[in-house]
């Protein structure tokens, strides 16, 4: 098994950072890991290493005002001055089309946490037969009320503060609420996960956990409602594999309950391979929880069964 890292030049000059971990054998599969907001890819190496010991090629690249892609403190938290988030699923679309050409003929999966799993499901949605499997971890479905609201409240704050600007309170509007449900807790990122060492090792990670700027935060929200109206006037392939991973106490999900939703709506525009594992009592991150060996060995039998790389 080999790890490492690697610079890539965007199209645009944007320097992404990007980590590897290869498998000893020839690699059965691809899997490219999308971390999610305020985090990094690096924090995926438990789980990388786990997928390249069962013989998966595993890349993960920093998105934009992340990571190591970041190149400053003051960069964290900031995508881009203009169409942020289509820039960072580009990188996306672009970094795995340059694996897929460095190893042809093995099957390609997108693995997206979180925010992550938003830029998995823009890429199923406007690029269809990119990849060959979509793993969505932590994902959400939009209450349309709410994420209207949320755009005005940031747009203000934008004005306000300027595209570079953090605003508190919009950071409490979006993430941080969702400790409440676990009060009396002890860090601001109880939420993230049962197992209180992970938690830590987040909180004292200084790439992890920092306020976004307005016009990052404004950059997600109108991506996300993008994302979910591509979703309803485009044609992922009906046999496409997807595979929702999700804890019953993930509070951006309520527990699953609006994924639910999602998966009838797949369902419903003739999807046939969508398929879940919800885990009894797990938080947002289920990699990082405390079944984590159990979610690991579950998401290998299901890449394992839809690449056709299962062994005896």
């Amino acid at each position: 098994m080999r790890a490492s890292n690697k610079t890539f030049t965007s199209d645009d000059g944007a320097l992404l950072f990007a980590y590897r971990w290869e498998p000893d054998s020839p690699p059965r599969a691809l899997v490219h890991i999308a971390h999610g907001l305020a985090e990094h890819a690096h924090r995926y190496e438990r789980l990388a290493l786990a997928l390249a010991r069962s013989g998966y090629l595993v890349c993960a690249n920093d998105h934009r005002g992340h990571g190591r892609t970041a190149f400053s403190r003051d960069d964290l938290g900031f995508f881009a001055a203009d169409g942020g988030w289509n820039r960072v699923v580009e990188d996306l679309c672009w970094l795995i089309r340059l694996e897929k050409n460095e190893f042809p003929g093995i099957p390609a999966v997108v693995l997206g946490h979180s925010m992550g799993s938003f830029m998995a499901r823009h890429l199923l949605a406007a690029h269809p037969g990119l990849v060959d499997g979509c793993v969505l971890s932590g994902s959400g479905h939009g209450r349309r009320i709410l994420s209207l609201f949320l755009r005005s409240f940031a747009r203000i704050e934008r004005k306000r503060l300027r595209k570079r600007g953090r605003s508190g309170a919009l950071q409490e509007f979006m993430l941080n609420s969702a400790n409440r449900p676990f009060r009396p807790t002890r860090t601001d990122f109880d939420w993230l996960s049962r197992d209180a060492i992970e938690v830590s090792r987040y909180v004292a990670d200084p790439l992890c956990g920092f306020t976004c700027t307005t016009q990052l935060m404004l950059d997600i929200l109108e991506g996300f409602a993008f994302v979910e109206d591509l979703e309803a006037r485009s044609t992922i392939p009906a046999d496409m594999p997807i595979y929702f991973v999700a804890g019953t106490k993930d509070p951006l999900s309520k527990g699953g309950r609006h994924l639910k939703k999602l998966m009838a709506k797949y369902k419903a525009r003739g999807l046939q391979r969508v398929s879940h594992r919800f885990y009894t009592g797990g938080r947002h991150e289920m990699f990082n929880e405390i079944n984590r060996d159990e979610v690991t060995a579950d998401l290998i039998t299901w890449l394992d069964g839809i690449t056709g790389t299962a062994t005896e």
